[in-house]
């Protein structure tokens, strides 16, 4: 076989194989739906869920390059901290095992039937569930067939006496065989295709344990390289996480490398010797490898948080786009449950309360920057809306008192004001943004009416706050009296801008945006009495 044919062989075996694999992977992961996403958002800080969630999700995706990504996009996001992204990436170091268990099967004699079989559930099958299965029935065949492929293609190269050469100085020589590793998973970016690689070459013969196993621990090493990739431009916290998986394999390698020899001769014992024997020896090492390294770094989780968080310093100064203090754990004891959730609903109406200042700065100073920042505040508000909504909801099922009953009721209502409180918010800045494009000035009078109504408007939102969180019924009280000031002011300040017009102080357009501001207004007073009524209804 000439070095052409070889090289074909062995780019179209590799092809066929990381294609069959992600078939088979995407269909596992379609099959299972947003579950998948389920487990990452409810993983807790216990470290051995993690694991579990990590080995389970990388078992299904069939990659633990793609789990460790995955991980990276969620701590970006915020839904998970550093801490439990670290457990789950090592969970993920165990999953990526179960592809090397598998392909150490001799399967390919069967792989056509997979791939018949599989083509015609794909191509005849109507429902979506059975197209997924029939993609991982398919994706299973076209691994094996490119496995075999890529075996007949290096058999020449095996039996090669550069290659046993190669082998023997690779098997005398630890640290260049885990560079090895190091870069051919760094090259293909899947440490499911070199470790496939190593066994093929296994089943030729070619490839000793002593050679395969510094390899592997290349591998593990150099499957890093695309978390780290996946890591540029992302928040610091991600970027911690993707330097958690490099510290995580490195630490690992270093750890096992002095016992190398002990090691082999551990794997040798758990799989008797023989030259279709060494495909599982290679898989054994590799599952034995990634749980000892699991076992061993465990305990040192907070270590490695503390080691990054050493090398990156800091934190993000965007504020995570998530609630602060509500989790599922808290509906065990509904008493301190319902005291978080009071939280975070003060939380979100002091959001709504500082875009509602911004949003007044930006139409006084013409300020776009901060513009751009009340509609960024906006989307924060909007989702804790529907997180505590979820949550009250949830927290409603449980064994509550009949006070804490009324309070639930209460928050829902809450929620809801708080939410529409930062709408017209958002309302004001759209009329502040269209004041600066369209170039109108206020006259003195109009800014000073406006003023002295938002004024009355933060006081009456500032009591409904504080009445929320001191459940007091005195500052709920007030709160009702300053509304009927707001809509006094409403009426008087409508007929002085009209009086205005008539008399051309201010133009039609910029009339028009004073009119929909004291509107606005007026409206934001409404619901902030009905924040302090709902606090007076907790007490009836």
């Amino acid at each position: 076989m000439s070095i052409v044919n070889i090289i074909i062989g062995l780019i179209g075996g590799l092809g066929m194989f990381l294609y069959g694999m992600k078939l088979m992977g995407d269909g596992l992961e379609n099959a299972s739906g947003e579950k998948l996403k389920v487990f990452f958002e409810k993983i807790t800080s216990n470290p051995v869920k993690g694991i579990m969630t990590g080995a389970l999700v990388t078992a299904v995706i069939q990659s633990s390059s793609a789990t460790t990504v995955m991980v990276v996009g969620f701590v970006n996001a915020g839904l998970m901290n550093l801490y439990q992204a670290a457990a789950v990436i090592m969970g993920a170091n165990i999953g990526t095992t179960i592809t090397a268990q598998i392909i150490a099967f001799k399967l390919d004699a069967i792989a056509p039937i997979f791939i018949g079989v599989g083509a015609g559930i794909v191509l005849f099958s109507k429902a979506k569930k059975s197209r997924e299965i029939g993609n991982i029935i398919l994706g299973f065949g076209i691994l094996f067939s490119g496995m075999e492929l890529m075996k007949v293609a290096m058999e020449p190269i095996a039996a090669s006496p550069a290659f046993v050469s190669l082998m023997g100085t690779l098997k005398g020589n630890i640290f260049l065989g885990v560079l090895t590793g190091l870069l051919m998973t760094a090259v293909v970016q899947s440490s499911s295709a070199t470790t496939a690689i190593l066994i093929v070459l296994a089943s030729t013969g070619g490839v000793p344990l002593e050679a395969a196993v510094p390899i592997l621990f290349g591998n593990n090493i150099g499957t890093c390289v695309t978390a780290l990739l996946a890591s540029v431009g992302t928040s610091k916290t991600a970027r911690k996480a993707a330097l958690i998986h490099l510290f995580f394999n490195l630490i690992g390698t270093l750890i096992f490398l002095p016992f190398t020899h002990p090691f082999v001769a551990l794997v040798k014992n758990i799989t008797p010797a023989g030259v279709e024997v060494v495909k599982r020896q290679i898989a054994n090492a590799h599952t034995v490898f990634n749980i000892a390294n699991t076992i061993i770094m465990l305990p040192f989780i907070k270590y490695l948080v503390a080691l990054v968080n050493k090398i990156i310093p800091g934190e993000d100064e965007k504020e995570p786009m998530k609630p602060k203090y509500l989790d599922d754990r808290l509906l065990e004891t509904p008493v301190i449950a319902v005291g978080q959730t009071t939280k975070e609903l003060i939380r979100m109406a002091n959001k709504a309360k500082a875009n509602l200042e911004m949003s007044m700065d930006a139409f006084k100073n013409n300020d776009e920057t901060l513009v751009k920042k009340v509609y960024e505040n906006e989307k924060l508000i909007n989702l804790l809306e529907d997180e505590i909504t979820v949550f009250l909801v949830k927290l409603s099922k449980e064994q509550l008192s009949e006070e804490q009953l009324d309070i639930v009721t209460s928050m829902f209502h809450m929620v809801n004001d708080i939410e529409r409180i930062g709408d017209h918010a958002e309302n004001v800045v759209d009329l502040a943004s269209e004041k600066m494009q369209k170039g109108i000035k206020f006259s003195k009078g109009a800014e000073e009416e406006l003023q002295s109504m938002f004024d009355e408007i933060i006081n009456a939102l500032d009591g409904s706050i504080e009445s929320i969180e001191n459940r007091d019924i005195e500052t709920a009280k007030k709160v009702l009296s300053i509304e009927e000031k707001i809509d006094a002011m409403e009426k008087e300040l409508r007929a002085s801008h009209i009086k205005r017009l008539n008399e051309e102080v201010c133009n039609a357009t910029g009339g028009a945006i004073f009119l929909d501001i004291i509107s606005n207004f007026e409206r934001i007073g409404d619901h902030s009495t009905n924040l302090a009524q709902a606090v007076l209804n907790m007490h009836k």
